[in-house]
């Protein structure tokens, strides 16, 4: 029995998770279900897409991953099925696929057209449930939906590279547990234009010089331990889904404060690298 996978912005008072898992248990009495995350920040496409981009992987080929976040089904927000990279994710069209799709073409997307649809008010369960149950069973996306060619996406998630290649601008995607500040450049993009030149990072009033590997690459063990940057010091690293992202070392950010408080960043804000 294929694993079944669960990510949300339903949050864990209201009967969401619950209702959503005994349906399934309903359809499919071993099923395997796993919880990625129900804390999306309500509607967050990007927090979604960073999330379930940097997860799916982890699972075994054939995984099904049910995505419920702006489900509601409209004419620009169709309920799809997208077959990609050995994975099975049933989501709306609303561009939460694009950070898996940009990268590798997928195999298969149709627009779902289940028999007896109750539409309503909550179509993960009433869709979304009913969907992966039969890709569980090993039913066909054929029988569910139709061929889709128009699977939207976000053109935020794509850093833009101006002046001549000098100039990267990225833009703040998530925001993790920490508040530490995830960019949309990845390391690839840094490493091409780069070309061995000095850079400075730009975020609100900060210049940063250097991009670690790790959080404690901001220790030099060879100074002695008043002289050393560490804890409460801002850095920039290449976190492990190659992003750059800025953190606070070890900083507990609800006393000392976390890089996304620290910068003044949010969501979409502006992160910029230079070159010379």
């Amino acid at each position: 029995m294929a694993i079944i996978t669960l990510t949300t912005d339903f949050g864990y008072k209201d009967h969401f998770v619950g209702a959503i898992k005994g349906t399934i248990y309903s359809e499919l009495e071993d099923a395997r279900i796993v919880d990625i995350s129900h804390a999306i920040s309500p509607f967050n496409i990007q927090e979604c897409a960073y999330i379930l981009k940097n997860s799916y992987k982890a699972f075994p080929k054939g995984t099904i991953h049910i995505v419920g976040v702006d489900a509601e089904c409209t004419e620009e927000n169709q309920h799809l099925a997208v077959y990609v990279d050995g994975h099975y994710f049933i989501l709306a069209n609303n561009g939460v696929s694009s950070l898996i799709t940009s990268e590798i073409k997928p195999d298969k997307v149709v627009e779902l057209q289940i028999p007896n649809p109750h539409p309503g008010a909550f179509p993960v369960l009433e869709i979304f449930v009913k969907v992966a149950c039969h890709i569980a069973r090993g039913g066909t996306l054929e029988v569910v939906g139709k061929k889709f060619d128009d699977l939207k996406e976000l053109k935020e998630f794509a850093p833009r590279v101006t002046n001549n290649g000098n100039t990267i601008a990225g833009s703040v995607i998530y925001i993790d547990n920490y508040g530490n500040v995830v960019t949309n450049i990845q390391k690839s993009l840094f490493d091409a234009y780069r070309k061995g030149r000095s850079f400075e990072l730009l975020a609100r009033n900060k210049r940063i010089t250097r991009i670690e590997d790790n959080y404690s690459d901001i220790i030099d063990f060879s100074l002695d331990k008043n002289q050393r940057k560490g804890p409460g010091d801002l850095l920039a690293l290449f976190n492990s889904a190659n992003y750059i992202e800025l953190a606070i070392y070890k900083s507990d950010p609800n006393t000392v404060g976390s890089a996304s408080s620290l910068l003044g960043l949010d969501y979409r804000d502006t992160v910029t690298i230079n070159f010379t």
